[in-house]
């Protein structure tokens, strides 16, 4: 799905003047997705011994490239962290994996997970699930492309959003149903903390 991620540009822009945190688009991307969590609990549900478990936590797992491979070190509780303390973990969380320090607890308990490679200029791209994991959102770049809007050719910052998810536990209908929450939070974001 392609969002419009002109006000999210817009957001962390306006933040970076007042955080002493470093606050990146990752931060930001991980503090909508647990939102749009709360509301689609079998999205963060797990496929455990046959059986969907309901995950009582929003843990966002972070997919790192680091020269052994891929690392998915866990953001517990991500729905309840300000976007300073998200800013922090991350950043702890990705020096621990680049150094190869990461413990078994950084690693464990994800209930989603995010893969974003926008970083990289990837504009789209399909992420694989983390077992036991119900999905993952792959994040694209934003960046400027035109669009058509009232029969004019615009320029607007869209982001692609790709969502792998287990049919065990979630349908295709659900899944379009958070993507289409998950486009709301992120082209509204100050909405969710007026």
């Amino acid at each position: 799905r392609e969002v419009n991620a002109s006000r999210l540009v817009a957001w962390r822009e306006a933040i970076q003047k007042t955080s002493a945190e470093k606050i990146t688009y990752t931060d930001l991307l991980v503090k909508l997705t647990a939102l749009a969590l709360r509301k689609f609990s079998r999205l963060n549900a797990s496929w455990q011994n046959e059986n969907i478990v309901l995950n009582s936590e929003i843990n966002i797992g972070l997919a790192v490239a680091i020269e052994e491979g891929l690392v998915v070190p866990v953001i517990h509780r991500a729905d309840e962290k300000t976007l300073a303390e998200l800013a922090s973990r991350r950043t702890e969380l990705v020096v621990r994996a680049k150094a190869g320090k990461l413990s078994l607890d950084d690693l464990s308990a994800g209930t989603f997970s995010i893969s974003n490679l926008g970083m990289y200029g990837v504009r789209e791209f399909a992420a694989i699930i983390n077992p036991p994991q119900s999905g993952i959102l792959a994040l694209g770049a934003a960046e400027q492309r035109p669009v058509v809007r009232d029969g004019a050719v615009v320029i607007r910052t869209l982001m692609t959003c790709t969502l792998s998810a287990d049919h065990r536990t979630v349908d295709g209908a659900v899944g379009a149903q958070f993507l289409s929450a998950f486009r709301s939070v992120l082209e509204k974001p100050l909405e969710l903390f007026a």
